[in-house]
């Protein structure tokens, strides 16, 4: 069942959303990104005559409630978002009533999921090397059950529209499905984008397929990249990691961040590329500084820029951006590319003056999905620099989803999407 397929005149739907959004020290929303993409799924709920229940979590206040992290902050802004005054149920455990009063039209939005530990499902208090951790995580999980089968009471449907918590077996994402029969219950409009795109990338490939992975270490990448490379024509690795394959070959990398326990996994990268007939590019060349300061992302007064091959940085200096030959080569390796995936910028691109690696990457893809490629873009980093350097418009599409985008990349079933599809 999709959401088109789905007539909700006279229905009450219960919508698992990602309203994660950043706040202020005031409590007001600096992106709401994440409002506006769920805004097509919960209009057309409303437009066709039902009523609509919104839950998401904020934060991660670990099982208490914490107000810092309450919802009750974005009841105005998703108001005026969707056009409607919404109501709040202050304990999303303890809503029927309210839930059983909506009428067609009406909207409520339930109280930040997280404030229950039974949404996570993890026992709380207790450690894993305890004894009793066993029968706590029994207990936990029974109890998280229950909690979804109460969110689920609300409710004659249920519609799953949040990507970035898709990975996780939460009960509002992989529980409550199980009270709801396979025609009750389905993915909105922006999960099936997200699925749709991801699907694009890895199961409906369009060759030649380059693939960019940034970000500082290996470690946190190196079951994509090993994916990826039993699917790409080109890999680019960037960013911090690029230290640690230039040290696994001896290189001289300054004050660079490397992983000294991870070089055999960088040379086991370079190894697996060959075998697999995948081109591996890196920057030959970087950017480098004795003086960044990364508290105010600003080079301090009277530090030195220079430019550098990434295995001989000077003693002092550390590598913060692609070099100028890096620059090309990315930009050439994307050059005719039909599908890419973006994942982590190529430097320090939070601080202006390093900001012309990740630009030389961002503006290919964009000259390339201008010539028919189909480009995605994921990760936090990789969407904020896409949107520093105002390209939102000339990519694909934008993921809303970090660490789910990154597991389906990795090959793993995502618990909220497999729910809705047993």
């Amino acid at each position: 069942m999709t959401i088109n397929e789905f007539n909700f005149a006279g229905k009450k739907a219960i919508v698992r959303v990602d309203f994660n959004v950043p706040l202020d020290e005031n409590g007001k929303i600096t992106d709401d990104t994440r409002i506006r993409g769920a805004l097509p799924t919960l209009k057309k709920i409303l437009n066709e005559g039902g009523a609509l229940i919104i839950m998401s979590h904020m934060g991660k206040p670990k099982g208490k409630v914490n107000m810092k992290f309450s919802l009750g902050q974005i009841v105005d802004a998703v108001s005026a978002a969707l056009g409607v005054p919404v109501q709040f149920a202050p304990d999303c455990a303890k809503a029927k009533e309210q839930a059983d009063a909506l009428k067609a039209g009406e909207v409520l939005l339930l109280e930040n999921l997280r404030f229950y530990p039974e949404e996570e499902g993890k026992p709380v208090g207790i450690d894993k090397e305890d004894p009793a951790y066993k029968q706590a995580k029994a207990d936990m999980k029974a109890s998280q059950k229950e909690f979804a089968k109460t969110l689920a009471s609300y409710a004659d449907c249920y519609v799953m529209d949040a990507f970035g918590t898709a990975h996780r077996e939460h009960a509002s994402t992989a529980v409550i499905d199980q009270f709801f029969s396979a025609d009750n219950r389905m993915l909105g409009l922006l999960m099936e984008k997200e699925v749709n795109a991801v699907d694009a990338v890895l199961g409906n490939i369009k060759r030649p397929f380059v693939a960019i992975m940034g970000g500082s270490k290996v470690s946190t990448k190196i079951g994509i990249i090993e994916n990826l490379l039993g699917k790409v024509d080109k890999l680019i690795l960037c960013g911090g990691m690029t230290y640690t394959f230039a040290k696994a070959h001896g290189g001289e990398i300054g004050d660079s961040i490397v992983e000294m326990d991870k070089l055999d996994v960088a040379l086991g990268v370079e190894e697996l590329a060959k075998k697999n007939g995948v081109e591996l590019v890196m920057a030959d060349d970087c950017t480098a500084t004795n003086g960044l300061d990364f508290g105010t992302m600003s080079v301090k007064d009277g530090a030195e820029i220079i430019t550098c091959p990434s295995d001989k940085v000077p003693a002092g200096f550390e590598g913060v951006d692609a070099g100028p030959d890096a620059q090309k080569a990315f930009a050439e390796a994307i050059k005719g590319a039909k599908t890419i995936l973006w994942n982590g910028p190529a430097g320090v691109f939070e601080c202006d003056a390093f900001t012309a690696g990740s630009r030389a990457i961002g503006d290919a893809i964009a000259e390339a999905t201008a010539n028919g490629a189909f480009s995605l873009i994921g990760g936090g980093d990789s969407v904020a620099c896409v949107n520093k350097f105002g390209l939102a418009d000339k990519v694909s599409y934008i993921s809303t989803g970090g660490g789910a985008l990154l597991e389906a990349i990795e090959g793993k079933v995502l618990p909220g999407v497999a729910a809705i599809e047993a």
